[in-house]
């Protein structure tokens, strides 16, 4: 029936308890790596034979590695900042142009960092993992560096104008760490400062200011966090006229105090709720959002507000000032961006998981905001793609299932549009359409999503689909243009199906919070309702839907197809959770508590163990073949929990198909390379599954 599962079930046996497969945990074992290596010569072995393998690679490795993407970047100065990786450039190159010359079709490009021949000169395995540069002049920065694509990186000081290395220069070793300039010679920074300073989550308890000459070990103590806080990072706010730094303490995944450190080095912690969310630094105001509801000046300011108080009027009496409504969403609303700029503040909304942009301006003196929209397409997802506090040049992109990337420069003075840039099709999409519709859920809740199919479609049940989720940390699925699933799948004649279920933010943190730890299930019954729905509208049937999500997302899929394998013939599980009994005692973990429950609590374990993936699958069920990819550089989510549950199914005589990449990171990919592997390997598998030619 609608909505039943079987967690629900009377018929369901007992959660597997027992785990002897722990020493899968040893992440670079040498057991471990041998059946790493068994598994994927196995699976390489089977997909890589299929004739359509050679095929969707070079279809993928093109289509990642084309000349004419968007070369999307940040506005530093006077440039336009790019990161580039194609087939010559395998690592990538951080190059940089003009605005002047970003407007030409063909953007005259300087190399500022080359990366393979970085890694090359140093014999080093380096994936970059981005930039903290110093404002407002941009000639230095940090270049944060991962060997083989793990969280943990390295800083090192780099000199834009001259290109290089700064001889030594600032540098810090490896490690999960925060930092930010406070000024050309002093740091903000955040690591690991040896035995003791880490917290329960592995991430830095002590943020201390380092100064130019002086040893790391000799930089001068902020502040100290708690081992039960998330992490303590350092932050520096820029509104174009002045800066900010302050120390962000994560209490826990969503609540945290903020302290802002005074010019007399004291630090004066910021009155707000401890599930605010900073948003911003604008007309000196610090912009915030609510996660919940917030009853204080005798108002009731709803969540999922965007709120502002003046720093001036909070430094002179070290209170809360007045409280400053910017803007409101309705329960159909979400707030999914705040962008500062010289020409005003730019939020990015979601209304009925489709974007908008307003333009913000507030008076200095009656403390009131104005705004008006960006003249934007309605059905798609927009975005501010490049803003600085320092400039008024604003880029906005838009995009949807089946138009693709159309980046253009706005003009705040005329409200008008410019574009700049275009991605050319990459699909045939004149015979596709793009649905939204609606669901009841187990418990009456409407839940929508988006099916893109051919028109005309037989609704007979016969077309191969698969449906993709995430649905955890308030993060939105919002409508985008993807060449990979539109050439490998979508131009071949197969559906692609998005559900916008609770867990997410699609409508803000009310969406989230109902799926929140013992409310868990009520996110896998709203995909469930999804795929019950396609089949009932006969889009697909169970035989020729497949499922497929990534990290929370893993977990997702994980749960779904324990639980309903009736409802589906494919599963790809990407860098999972898996072991919810265990997930706080690998690697970063401890940090998502508050997104799942601690199971040391026994009415939380109590839920966990209900959809565990793990723990819930069985010898006498009947499971679709599972597709389960994982990487061994993934210092987020540990790979054990995908290895584990391969050996279980394995031993319990499941069909399943393992991949775990060497190197990548969370990203289970360091490179585009990497990634056209993945999507063939991907493709290849679904192909099969559902029966798409």
């Amino acid at each position: 029936m609608a909505g039943a599962t079987l967690a629900e079930s009377e018929t369901k046996p007992a959660p597997i308890l027992d785990d002897p497969y722990l020493w899968l945990e040893e992440v670079e074992g040498r057991l471990s790596l041998e059946w790493v290596e068994e598994r994927n010569r196995e699976t390489m072995a089977e997909l890589r034979s299929d004739e359509r393998y050679d095929r969707f690679l070079e279809q993928a490795g093109e289509l990642l590695n084309a000349k004419d993407r968007i070369p999307y970047g940040s506005i530093r100065g006077r440039h336009i900042y790019n990161f580039w990786q194609d087939t010559e450039h395998v690592r990538g190159i951080l190059r940089r142009t003009t605005l002047a010359s970003y407007r030409a079709a063909e953007p005259e490009w300087e190399t500022v960092l080359d990366v393979d021949a970085l890694a090359k000169a140093e014999n080093e395995n380096w994936v970059y993992k981005g930039i903290a540069w110093l404002a407002p002049g941009y000639e230095r920065c940090l270049v944060k560096l991962s060997r083989g694509g793990t969280d943990a990186s390295v800083h090192r000081e780099f000199d834009a104008l001259a290109k290089s290395f700064v001889e030594d220069g600032f540098a810090l070793p490896q490690a999960k760490s925060g930092v930010t300039w406070l000024d050309r010679d002093t740091l903000l920074v955040g690591t690991d400062w040896g035995d003791g300073t880490l917290t329960e989550s592995g991430y830095p308890r002590i943020v201390k200011r380092w100064k130019r000459g002086t040893p790391l070990a000799r930089a001068e103590p902020v502040f100290e966090g708690r081992r039960e806080d998330i992490g303590i990072w350092p932050r520096v706010m820029d509104s174009g006229e002045e800066t900010l730094p302050m120390i962000d303490q994560s209490l826990t995944f969503y609540t945290g105090a903020y302290h802002l450190i005074g010019d007399d080095g004291k630090l004066r912690r910021l009155p707000l709720q401890d599930s605010a969310d900073l948003a911003g630094f604008y007309a000196g105001r610090i912009l915030f959002t609510l996660r919940e509801a917030w009853d204080v000046q005798g108002l009731t300011f709803p969540q999922g507000a965007l709120l502002a108080i003046s720093v001036s009027a909070f430094q002179a009496s070290e209170k809360l000032p007045r409280v400053e409504t910017v803007y409101t969403p309705d329960d159909r609303t979400s707030i999914s961006g705040v962008v500062v700029s010289r020409s005003g503040l730019y939020v990015a909304l979601l209304q009925n998981v489709k974007g908008r942009i307003l333009r913000f301006r507030a008076d200095h003196d009656t403390g009131r905001w104005s705004s008006a929209p960006l003249p934007l397409p309605a059905n798609g997802t927009v975005s501010v793609s490049a803003a600085n506090p320092h400039s008024s040049t604003v880029l906005v992109n838009y995009e949807d299932h089946i138009t693709p990337d159309r980046l253009s420069e706005y003009d705040a003075g005329a409200n008008a549009l410019t574009l700049l840039k275009s991605l050319p099709p990459r699909f045939r999409s004149d015979e596709l359409q793009v649905g939204q519709h609606m669901v009841k859920s187990a418990d009456g809740e409407a839940v929508p999503y988006f099916v893109i199919h051919r028109k005309g479609l037989k609704l007979n049940g016969s077309t191969p689909t698969i449906l993709y989720g995430y649905g955890g940390f308030e993060i939105s699925l919002k409508p985008s243009y993807s060449a990979t699933i539109g050439k490998l799948w979508l131009e071949r004649g197969g559906a692609y199906a998005v559900a916008n279920i609770r867990g997410g933010g699609e409508f803000g943190p009310r969406w989230h919070k109902a799926a929140l730890k013992t409310n868990r299930q009520r996110a896998y019954d709203d995909f469930i309702a999804v795929a019950e729905d396609l089949a009932r509208r006969g889009i697909t049937s169970p035989r020729r839907l497949g499922i497929s999500g990534g990290s929370n997302g893993g977990l997702l899929v994980g749960a779904i197809f324990t639980q309903r394998p009736d409802l589906l013939n494919a599963v790809v599980c990407r860098v999972p959770l898996l072991d919810m009994l265990r997930y706080t005692k690998l690697l970063a973990g401890a940090s998502w508590a508050a997104e799942y429950g601690d199971p040391g609590d026994p009415k939380m374990r109590e839920a966990l163990l209900k959809y565990s993936p793990y723990q819930n699958v069985f010898p006498d069920r009947k499971y679709p073949r599972v597709f389960i990819e994982t990487s061994t550089k993934d210092d987020r989510v540990h790979p054990g929990h995908a290895r584990k549950m391969v050996a279980r199914m394995r031993e319990q005589g499941h069909p399943v198909l393992y991949f775990e990449n060497t190197e990548g990171g969370h990203a289970a990919g360091a490179n585009l390379k990497q990634h056209a592997r993945r999507y063939a390997l991907e493709y290849v598998y679904f192909s099969r599954q559902l029966g798409l030619e």
